[in-house]
């Protein structure tokens, strides 16, 4: 059976040449690199896996710049009041008039089903308090454009990636999760806080999989305080400080320095970096679901580069939505306030393919597109990133 192949943040997992059983691929310099296998142990029979980690997005810190207001958005809003609150006169008015005859009975009122809509860009509004060095509270404006079918019916377990039973499943539910004052530069706290935010996230989708049918199972964690090997080869991966998952053993690999080194700028509030670790166990939820089975297959019967590339792109901005949800279920316990909530989804906008590599993880709109839509339309339907349009996902 092919060993599996690493999953990551929005810069992880490259859509370069898939590696042979044995090997795993992961960013870097060159954009991937393969990584000679040591002896493992042996795994139960199963379908093909793929072959090597699936790691995050990097991060390309700009320059700070103060968030300028616009008078554009005023000056609409304005407007579409004007004309809702005329429509409105004109609604009451007919109903008066109507009413005035005689008395009728009410109506019912079909209300549409429940389908896929790009989170709104009206909220939040509050800025950032003290914003990490490095980082612009300026926020790309594209986002997720191309509506999905509706919301799936329920029936027997779906593992597809169009239609996958997940999809059924809706919210995460609002998970206790206080994060205390972990410090990101002492490597057991950091893990112990890496470890306490990984039950936080199995205690949320437990319940949420067993909805529909879907059995979960937790990963398992290498967090180290330096470097090291696992089943699908080095971590960090050369030439990388991100964490990633790996589906042969579904295990989350990271390196508390690396880590440091990668994200540090942010400031020491860890949520940046529990917000990746959260786009990883979104690749674990991905592997329990089938969704990672159906794209490799699909991906290793493609002969065009670029389809396979946009294919990873799917698969890895899913995981990025998915994280936007756990983020969204512990923010009252976290606690995540307003400010950091700004923060937090303003990052996503510096993270994604970087120009001369693979484009695997998708533009720094799309990453911000589609963890802002995980974060805040938070059920998981509105994370079928298959059922979109080329533009959403690029």
């Amino acid at each position: 059976m092919p060993g599996p192949m690493p999953h990551g943040m929005p810069h992880g997992m490259p859509g370069a040449p898939q590696p042979s059983p044995g090997q795993g691929y992961g960013p870097g310099p060159a954009g991937w690199s393969p990584q000679p296998q040591p002896p493992s142990p042996p795994y139960p029979p199963g379908p093909p896996r793929p072959t090597g980690p699936y790691g995050p997005p990097r991060y390309t810190p700009p320059a700070w710049q103060p968030k300028k207001k616009s008078g554009a958005g005023a000056i609409v809003a304005g407007l579409l009041g004007v004309m809702a609150l005329a429509l409105v006169v004109l609604v009451v008015g007919a109903a008066l008039l109507k009413g005035s005859g005689k008395d009728d009975p009410p109506t019912s009122i079909a209300l549409p089903t429940s389908t896929y809509s790009p989170a709104p860009y009206d909220e939040p509004t509050s800025q950032p308090t003290s914003p990490p060095t490095s980082l612009p509270t300026s926020q790309p404006t594209s986002q997720p454009t191309s509506q999905p079918t509706q919301e799936p019916t329920s029936g027997p377990v779906n593992r597809s990636l169009k239609a996958n039973s997940v999809y059924l499943a809706g919210a995460l539910p609002a998970t206790r999760c206080p994060a205390g004052s972990a410090n990101i530069y002492n490597h057991a706290q950091f893990k112990a806080l890496i470890l306490k935010t990984g039950q936080c996230m199995g205690r949320a989708w437990n319940p949420t999989l067993a909805r529909v049918g879907i059995t979960w199972r937790a990963p398992g964690y290498v967090i180290a305080p330096g470097k090291g090997r696992g089943a699908c080869g080095d971590y960090p991966l050369p030439g990388s400080n991100v964490p990633y998952y790996c589906p042969r053993n579904s295990t989350i690999y990271a390196s508390t320095p690396a880590l440091v080194k990668e994200y540090g700028s942010f400031g020491n509030w860890h949520g940046y970096i529990i917000s990746m670790m959260a786009h990883e166990y979104g690749h674990h939820i991905q592997n329990i679901t089938g969704i990672s089975d159906e794209r490799w297959q699909r991906y290793q019967a493609m002969s065009s580069k670029s389809a396979q590339l946009a294919l990873t792109r799917r698969h890895e901005l899913q995981a990025t939505c998915f994280g936007g949800m756990f983020m969204r279920s512990v923010q009252a316990t976290y606690p995540i306030n307003a400010g950091q909530r700004n923060s937090l989804l303003s990052a996503y906008g510096y993270m994604g393919d970087r120009a001369g590599y693979p484009r695997d993880h998708g533009s720094t709109a799309s990453n911000y597109g589609w963890f802002r839509q995980g974060y805040m339309r938070q059920k998981a339907y509105q994370c079928n990133t298959w059922v979109v349009g080329a533009s959403s996902v690029s």
